[in-house]
């Protein structure tokens, strides 16, 4: 023992000390339980980890070592300290010196020979508070990797887990559809690298979020088109069957623009008319394609959902063709509704035989009494034909 610890305690500030001291050894052995026993720490001491994580479990194991043997030479002089404590009549200066001075002696030969670097060649005597010092800084740098590695894990390996049920359940699909999926199997190998690399370096891989998480959604994706192609294998024949009924209303429709066409072309003169849609007849052709896929279920999937798509599209789209043709009768309809209306509007006016509107008006409804009607005529006739009117009404 070097140094002076100062004049001696007395009796009762010796008791005091010596029950500080306890308390803060059975603490400080209780947190290092607590740290050896943490599950990261009980993961990595089972396995040889790599990279980041391993450079810092390097360096955490190294603290560890330490922080070990700093402790048991306080807890030795502290426990010396107890034995004179308890002798009939205590030497106040030499329990002083072992509770306040530098009492505790790290001889360079007591320490592991892997592990010397950590304190001086030369040996030297420290107090009991700057043991604790030392072995609190210690006993930190190994909590804060023990709890950087946790997170890591925390983080990615739920990650993991949900992809892995995943492939599990696409597995199982693909089995029960006897479908061979080289893109399951490309996702495996995958997910497999993904888990190799999180687990042997969790601080390292923390850079892997993105592939994480694209390879989580490839894996629903493809569970996903997987559990399409079992419900596809339950529903194939129905759909076929509304597919089917689907197709003729195509051409149902089809049949009513072309109906529509030809009424117009009577009816309407030089119609500015949009291309017929004739999709009912390659609609049924891919319709009856479909049986030569077989149990490719997947893709099956991939042609059915996509002739449903195009049959509801064709369907649309023969409606729009029908409406926009069997719009131009219903401009001559609508200006022919105009014409009677400020007809009877003359007639309230009290113009009914006035000669001028009268004359408008037979003009208009000759254009648009006759077929082929001529919409762009008619169009300006009853313009003509209103805004004499108008005029007549603001005159009074």
């Amino acid at each position: 023992m070097r140094g002076a610890a100062g004049p001696p305690m007395s009796l009762e500030g010796i008791d005091h000390a010596l029950r500080r001291r306890t308390e803060e050894r059975d603490r400080v052995s209780g947190d290092l339980l607590d740290l050896d026993g943490h599950p990261s720490h009980e993961l990595l001491k089972g396995m040889t980890p790599t990279g980041e994580t391993g450079r810092r479990w390097e360096q955490a194991q190294v603290r560890l070592v330490t922080l070990w043997w700093l402790f048991d030479a306080y807890r030795r002089v502290l426990d010396h300290a107890q034995e004179v404590r308890a002798a009939g009549r205590p030497d106040l200066a030499l329990l002083t010196a072992l509770l306040s001075g530098p009492s505790v002696e790290l001889k360079p030969d007591a320490v592991p020979v892997e592990k010397r670097s950590l304190l001086r060649a030369v040996g030297e005597w420290l107090t009991l508070d700057v043991v604790l010092a030392r072995m609190d800084e210690a006993y930190r740098e190994v909590a804060e990797t023990m709890a950087a590695v946790d997170a890591a894990w925390t983080e990615l390996l739920p990650m993991l887990d949900e992809t892995d049920a995943g492939r599990r359940a696409a597995r199982d699909l693909a089995r029960d559809l006897g479908t061979p999926d080289p893109a399951l199997d490309r996702l495996d190998a995958e997910a497999t690298r993904l888990r190799k690399a999180v687990t042997a370096d969790p601080l390292g891989s923390v850079s892997l979020r993105g592939e994480l998480a694209a390879t989580a959604a490839a894996v629903a994706a493809r569970r996903g088109a997987l559990e399409q192609a079992a419900k596809v294998r339950e529903e194939y024949a129905e759909r076929a069957r509304l597919l089917a009924e689907r197709i003729e209303a195509v051409a149902v429709a089809e049949d009513e623009a072309r109906r529509i066409r030809d009424l117009v072309i009577v009816k309407i003169a030089s119609p500015d008319l949009p291309p017929l849609p004739d999709q009912a007849p390659a609609l049924r052709d891919r319709l009856g394609a479909l049986d030569t896929v077989g149990g490719r279920w997947l893709e099956l999937v991939e042609r059915l959902t996509g002739l449903e798509r195009g049959v509801e599209e064709a369907l649309a789209q023969a409606r729009r063709s029908a409406e926009s043709i069997g719009g131009l009768i219903g401009r001559r309809d609508e200006l022919r509704g105009r014409l009677s209306a400020y007809q009877a509007k003359a007639v309230r006016l009290g113009r009914a035989e006035d000669i001028t509107l009268a004359g408008l008006y037979g003009a208009a409804r000759d254009i648009l009494w006759t077929a082929p009607c001529d919409l762009r005529r008619a169009t300006v006739a009853v313009a003509e034909y209103q805004r004499a009117i108008t005029r007549i009404g603001a005159a009074g």
